[in-house]
């Protein structure tokens, strides 16, 4: 370029880092099932501010290392929903899959948080400010389906109500702010094995209407939430009954005002008056059972 031609160099992109936020079914609903077997759900999704954390670097590739407390109990292979996300945005838009992305794996695995959903949703978000693809492109939302039912919830990532397998989204009242505590006991559960587990018939739709308007009182979202269920823990408890006991421990704390199972399990969550009871709530809790997973958080 010649040195006073008015325009700015070019910078290269070296690491561009985005966070996989954990993700909470505050209620969920199983509606209905589809004759392809896929069942139908309601449910609230919301975002919590810890997560696993994606950083995408041009060169060679396409790869994957993954490093971080829960890095053995992710694959780093094929199998890895990040691999198969960078791979599938490449396809779709035509470009080389030339990305060596690192994986920080801070979230259990298998645990109803949406670990590897939200890994895939942040390598699509990557991957459009690397490949400067606008994130309102319909082909990014096209590969988030393709690549599970909660990836295009983790893409938008923030509270929204979730219908049809748990695709179809609309906007839900903001949770910014509530504090909770999450906890997992150590048990992967797969959420296939769950579906199957579960009996009974369906439940209706329980979406808030327009009258819920205290998005910031967390004793208001509570009462709403015990209007609604996750009806997914009876089949979790069969197979996992260490469940049942995280959701003692966590009504047990002052302050809790609602324990529930996020998703297919085993990690649950409680709902908290205030930041400081949540973390007094953690602190007890971890000191109570020191092999959990246990962290206070703040829903985004």
């Amino acid at each position: 370029m010649p040195p006073n031609s008015g325009r700015p160099a070019a910078t290269a992109v070296s690491v561009i880092e985005e966070p996989a936020p954990a993700k909470l079914n505050l209620y969920l609903h199983v509606t209905g099932r589809r004759p392809d077997g896929y069942h139908l759900l309601d449910s609230l999704f919301a975002f919590a501010d810890i997560g696993d954390r994606i950083r995408l670097r041009p060169g060679e590739g396409p790869s994957l290392s993954v490093d971080g407390p829960f890095a053995s109990a992710a694959p780093a292979g094929p199998d890895n929903l990040a691999l198969k996300a960078l791979l599938a945005l490449a396809e779709a838009v035509g470009r080389p899959p030339g990305v060596a992305m690192e994986l920080t794996k801070a979230l259990p695995v298998a645990a109803g948080i949406g670990g590897g959903s939200a890994d895939a949703a942040a390598v699509l978000r990557g991957l459009c400010r690397l490949w400067d693809i606008d994130r309102r492109d319909p082909r990014i939302r096209t590969v988030a389906g393709s690549l599970g039912a909660d990836v295009p919830a983790c893409l938008l990532g923030a509270a929204c109500f979730a219908a049809g397998i748990g695709d179809e989204l609309t906007p839900a009242p903001s949770t910014a702010g509530l504090p909770v505590v999450l906890v997992n006991p150590g048990v992967a559960l797969a959420t296939p094995d769950v579906f199957r587990a579960r009996t009974g018939g369906f439940s209706a739709a329980a979406r808030f209407d327009d009258r819920f308007d205290n998005p910031s009182d967390p004793r208001g979202w509570a009462a709403a939430l015990r209007a609604r269920r996750n009806d997914l823990t009876p089949a979790a408890l069969a197979l996992a009954p260490e469940i049942g006991e995280v959701l003692a421990i966590l009504e047990d704390p002052e302050g809790c005002l609602l324990a529930r199972m996020s998703g297919s399990g085993a990690t649950c969550f409680g709902l908290f008056e205030d930041h400081a009871a949540a973390r007094a709530a953690a602190e007890a809790i971890a000191a109570r059972r020191p092999g959990w997973w246990v962290r206070p958080a703040r829903l985004l």
